[in-house]
């Protein structure tokens, strides 16, 4: 398995749109990290790069995110990527701990740049 966290100098990033790069983790079936790669974030807004196809082509199949707004839930969504929601701090420990069972989806959705966000 591997999974994919919008990065900023080793924490997951705010708004996986404006990320520096991304951390992919690829994870046995014993929830073991084996190995960390840094994917550079394209220019643009995250969900209206390459980004998704550049991950999905990875075999990335789950996006552990601070905020993401719907229109890329759908696009990462529409490539067999899951999104969770709401994450923050090391994007190792976010990854271990995500592992572990002990995060969840904070049900929180961006719906524009520069805004609140807001529960879906």
């Amino acid at each position: 398995m591997k999974i994919a966290l919008p990065s900023r100098n080793t924490n997951l990033d705010d708004h996986f749109g404006h990320c520096e790069y991304f951390t992919v983790f690829t994870v046995d079936e014993n929830k073991q990290i084996l190995t960390e790669e840094i994917v550079q974030s394209p220019k643009g807004c995250g969900c209206k790069s390459n980004i998704v196809d550049t991950l999905s082509a990875m075999g990335v199949t789950m996006m552990l995110a601070g905020n993401i707004g719907s229109g890329a839930v759908n696009v990462l969504n529409n490539h067999g990527i899951q999104v969770l929601r709401g994450c923050s701090g090391n994007v190792k420990a976010v990854a271990q701990q995500w592992l572990n069972g002990a995060v969840t989806d904070s049900g929180t959705t961006c719906h524009q740049h520069d805004h609140e966000c807001h529960t879906s």
